[in-house]
């Protein structure tokens, strides 16, 4: 009858001639739809490229150029002595490399001692029942404050005259006098990693807080059936699952230490003697007070190949210690 629809036929193969038709009527659905993706994170690649990419390959073409702000004439010669002019400068720089020394200690100190006391809080607060969400917001107070406002509390926490620990110091007798903790070695850099330390220790200590809450009880609960200790249990679970989530806060933490510059700039200024220049200081100095943005570009040239070699490194390890629950 008129009134009944026809029904589509269906070939050999159980698939309709309409949808093979639709089929060779659109040949090129596939192969657009691979293009999709790579549009859709175009206008990102783009922006990376115009923020990171162009200046870095500027970075690095300024960094064999004698390029000098008050002698704009950057002149780009092939020839070794003209080429290597910068690198070769800063491998005879004392000061370089020992802004490089303390790089490194301010580093190990910061990163060691923050993991270390991280650590123990975010034990402490994954085995708080109530609260914990009151703590955690006390804990990210620290993240709140910027670098330099950091470095200005505690310039005036050490400050010599004026300052607040050499005031409770001498109400409970422990010193005679006021000392001057920022000009004197090794006091300055000790109070700059301690400005350090209390400004990263909450983004490290939530990292492995998340990562503590995250681990299977099912582990903890056959623990408890063998009777083992909360040390035992610590020691032999705890730590050795959290080693995925310490290596991310380590790389993350490393390379915020590492471009340390804010609070050294405020604190210390690189002083005095350079006893707490760090590389990201002097080439500061360099480039802003000294015009020389050839050498400079070329000292942070090596804090970045080192820091990319190092996250590598991190990375690498962290594959290795995946653990798949």
């Amino acid at each position: 009858m008129d009134s009944i629809e026809r029904t589509p036929q269906m070939g050999d193969d159980g698939v309709s001639e309409n949808t093979k038709g639709n089929k060779r009527k659109n040949p090129n659905v596939h192969r657009d739809s691979g293009k999709f993706p790579y549009l859709l994170i175009a206008p990102a690649l783009i922006a990376i490229a115009l923020i990171v990419l162009y200046p870095l390959i500027y970075s690095i073409y300024v960094s064999f150029t004698p390029y000098n702000l008050l002698r704009p004439e950057k002149t780009f010669v092939f020839h070794f002595d003209t080429m290597f002019k910068n690198y070769v400068k800063m491998a005879h720089d004392k000061i370089f490399w020992r802004s490089w020394g303390n790089t490194i200690i301010f580093l190990l100190v910061t990163v060691n001692l923050s993991y270390v006391i991280s650590l123990a809080l975010s034990q402490l607060m994954a085995r708080v029942t109530r609260g914990q969400s009151i703590m955690r917001t006390m804990l990210m107070a620290p993240m709140m404050f910027a670098p330099v406002l950091v470095g200005f509390q505690f310039a005036w926490f050490f400050n010599a005259t004026v300052g607040l620990v050499n005031n409770i110091l001498i109400t409970f007798g422990i010193l005679s006098e006021p000392k001057a903790w920022l000009v004197d070695q090794p006091w300055g850099m000790i109070a700059i990693m301690i400005a350090a330390i209390w400004m990263n220790i909450p983004m490290m200590t939530i990292i492995l807080l998340a990562g503590t809450l995250s681990l299977p009880k099912d582990v903890y609960e056959a623990a408890d059936v063998d009777g083992a200790h909360p040390w035992q249990k610590f020691k032999h679970i705890t730590f050795p699952l959290l080693k995925p989530f310490t290596l991310i806060a380590m790389t993350v933490l490393s390379l915020d230490v590492a471009r340390a510059y804010d609070i050294v700039r405020i604190m210390t200024g690189g002083g005095p003697a350079h006893r707490t220049e760090m590389i990201w200081t002097y080439a500061g100095r360099m480039a802003i007070r000294n015009s020389q943005f050839g050498y400079a570009s070329a000292m942070a040239l090596t804090s970045v190949v080192l820091g990319v070699l190092f996250t590598l490194y991190l990375f690498k390890q962290l594959i290795k210690s995946r653990v798949v629950y």
